[in-house]
């Protein structure tokens, strides 16, 4: 139990870490684009900062479900980026991140590029696991011998 609240801990701070990174980098991009002239009113600064760590904790908080053995992989993974996903664009709409001016298909574009982007870190995840795991089967071949 002290592992899974360990990893949970973990996953979050990271997810929450990611999240504010990406967030950050979004605010430099739009500071650019506006050659300085980026401003936000009526504290949607703050409103998007709520909505940062809320997106960190959506998508670190059902990591847990990796820690259960009976569900299969593909069904841990619809459970983690469902709920991420979900709350990730909940937020997304309540702090303004799809803006309500732009068209259906702008709007539909930047769901899908924001969603993709964290499909990416997920298989970027997913991927270092998965060498981390061959690394410590083939430790534990190699003391078998």
């Amino acid at each position: 139990m002290r592992n899974i609240v360990k990893d949970l801990l973990k996953s979050t701070v990271i997810s929450i870490g990611m999240a504010f990174t990406i967030f950050s980098l979004v605010c430099v991009v739009f500071d650019i684009i506006y050659k300085g002239n980026f401003s936000l009113e009526n504290y949607q600064l703050t409103k998007m900062v709520i909505g940062s760590l809320l997106t960190g904790i959506g998508f670190g908080v059902p990591t847990v479900v990796y820690n259960i053995e009976s569900l299969p992989a593909p069904v841990k993974v619809v459970i983690h980026m469902g709920i991420g996903c979900v709350i990730y664009t909940v937020t997304a709409y309540a702090v303004g991140w799809f803006g309500g001016a732009a068209s259906l298909t702008q709007g539909l574009l930047i769901a899908g590029v924001q969603l993709l982007v964290a499909f990416v870190i997920w298989f970027c995840f997913m991927r270092y696991y998965r060498k981390e795991a061959k690394k410590m089967n083939e430790k534990i071949q190699s003391m078998k011998r």
